[in-house]
């Protein structure tokens, strides 16, 4: 059997209710965690908010739609370098089904270590 990569534990963390991993609502996490191309991505849960990255480590690549919100409700944000909402009162599963609908056509599953920074580009 495999081993399970960085992203494959933390899902299963995070959907176990591990320590550190409960800080989004359940439902969001659920709701991401169907969506195949969101489970490929490193999942970030704080503060209520469910964010994604390319990448397993800091820094992160915060260049990825995230969710805000519960069961009842949900925002999804654009990216933080972009800004702006992209959708408000939603479901969970419709939000998750928003930021796949954002997701460049480029991102692909998380690559394990720190987002390359501008004077470091990926080899």
């Amino acid at each position: 059997m495999a081993e399970e990569t960085v992203v494959e534990k933390t899902w299963r963390g995070i959907l176990e209710g591990h320590p550190g991993g409960t800080a989004g609502a359940a439902a969001v996490i659920v709701a991401a965690y169907a969506e195949p191309r969101l489970r490929a991505l490193y999942p970030f849960p704080s503060h209520r908010a469910l964010s994604f990255h390319r990448n397993t480590q800091f820094p992160w690549s915060n260049d990825l739609p995230y969710i805000v919100g519960d069961v009842q409700s949900c925002i999804v944000y654009a990216p933080l370098r972009v800004g702006g909402m992209l959708g408000e009162l939603l479901t969970p599963r419709q939000a998750a089904a928003l930021v796949v609908g954002h997701l460049p056509d480029d991102c692909g599953p998380a690559f394990e270590g720190p987002w390359p920074q501008p004077d470091h580009p990926v080899s």
